[in-house]
């Protein structure tokens, strides 16, 4: 099988998996950052508060991450792909019949339910831990392609779905993203996804047996190594990084839904927000592959705290500048910092405590991101409804972003990272309570 791979593709096989995921992630989380485009519109046709939008919204989040460690240990147990599978079928038809919603109580059912639960299979929690088999020198710069499908789809889904909005409607918008990921996305995935390299009877990163058996052996000296993932819980570096992802599910998640709506209370047309929350996306498709390759050169932890102390000052462009200027600021700013902190999370997350368990580790970190976001998702909501500004909403984004770079800093990364490992390195690892 081997052979037969090799001389089919010239390429290394698992940049063909890159690809393929990638291109579903542009088309799922694409069409998924495309609910802040209707959310003046829902409001105006169910006749109904910015806060109950905010309900479904945050509700979808909530859900979205109770279920990260869930489909993470199923990847673990049974193999990423038919997770995958799964979740993108429910997904596609669930966006569909977004498009025949005639009061915001099915908006709360379909998105916050139904499209978030399968959505939580198909985001990095099962992707990443495909990408993370495939590659362990690249390793960085493998999920930072995976991770840019995201901006790109922000880049160009976003923008097509108000276009739809505005030369249609926004049923029209929700059937055309939901034919696209069934249409498309799904072939794509059945067809070239492989769940591991030793399917095909290849090495990660495309090495040969030997150079693969020293990066393994690399791996596996790691001092917190291990195939049980109670056992990160012991160490500071899970609680680091939750909190930090904490911080940004809360950043990311209250501008997916609010940013649009921000603009149009400050006169700006939702066509122009969705331009410039589709700018953002497109720079920060730059700043991912371009952070997730200095990522396998340099230390991961300095990098993801820089790009949160980046968001903060973005944040600060939406407070302090006039609405004109700051929204198109924040565009440029923060997209440098977008979902950069993915192929750095989840590459750290393999390289301190190793692949064994990484679906159920990076399940649990993306949990504590999500939750993050329902409640800013919510409390946006509710402080707009209040006050009628969203300016200290965006004071606390800003601060936590300050605490989320610290805390990313303070990781021990030359002392935790297989990467740095000498070896002779011993892996540390407690046994679990009842193993």
């Amino acid at each position: 099988m081997r052979g037969i791979y090799r001389s089919v593709t010239s390429a290394y096989y698992g940049w063909y998996v890159v690809a393929a995921l990638f291109f579903m992630t542009f088309l799922a989380v694409g069409s998924r950052q495309g609910f802040g485009v209707f959310v003046r519109t829902w409001e105006e046709e169910f006749d109904t508060s910015l806060t109950m939008i905010s309900v479904a919204a945050a509700l979808g989040w909530l859900v979205n991450g109770l279920v990260q460690p869930f489909f993470g240990n199923f990847a673990d147990r049974f193999g990423a792909k038919p997770v995958i599978l799964i979740s993108l079928t429910v997904m596609g038809f669930g966006t569909i019949a977004m498009s025949l919603m005639t009061n915001v109580f099915m908006l709360i059912f379909l998105y916050g339910f139904i499209i978030s639960f399968a959505s939580g299979g198909i985001m990095f929690t099962t992707t990443g831990t495909i990408v993370a088999r495939w590659f362990r020198r690249k390793r960085g710069t493998a999920i930072s392609f995976l991770t840019s499908g995201g901006s790109i789809g922000g880049l160009l889904i976003v923008p097509f779905a108000a276009y739809l909005l505005i030369v249609a409607d926004w049923r029209v918008s929700w059937a055309v993203m939901g034919g696209l990921i069934l249409l498309l996305g799904l072939p794509v995935i059945l067809l070239v996804v492989r769940g591991d390299p030793k399917d095909l009877g290849l090495n990660p990163d495309g090495d040969e047996e030997e150079a693969s058996a020293a990066a393994a052996a690399e791996d596996a000296h790691g001092p917190l190594t291990t195939e049980n993932w109670r056992d990160s819980f012991a160490s500071p570096p899970m609680w680091q990084l939750s909190i930090g992802f904490l911080v940004c599910g809360i950043t990311t998640a209250s501008i997916a839904v609010h940013y649009v709506r921000w603009a149009e209370d400050q006169s700006i047309s939702p066509g122009t927000a969705a331009l410039a929350f589709g700018l953002l996306s497109g720079i920060n498709a730059i700043a991912v592959i371009t952070i997730g390759w200095l990522s396998d050169k340099m230390q991961r932890k300095t990098l993801l705290g820089i790009v949160y102390l980046i968001r903060a000052v973005a944040f600060l462009s939406l407070i302090l500048l006039p609405a004109n200027i700051g929204l198109w600021t924040f565009a440029v700013i923060g997209g440098g910092s977008w979902l950069a902190t993915v192929p750095l999370t989840t590459s750290l997350t393999a390289d301190v405590y190793g692949v064994r368990a990484l679906g159920t580790l990076t399940g649990l970190i993306t949990m504590s991101h999500q939750l993050g976001g329902a409640a800013a998702v919510l409390i946006f909501g509710l402080v707009f409804d209040a006050f009628g500004t969203y300016d200290l909403a965006f004071w606390g984004g800003f601060v936590t972003l300050l605490f989320a770079g610290a805390i990313s800093f303070s990781i021990r990364e030359r002392r935790y990272s297989a990467r740095y490992a000498q070896p002779g390195d011993l892996v540390i690892t407690a046994p679990a309570e009842g193993d």
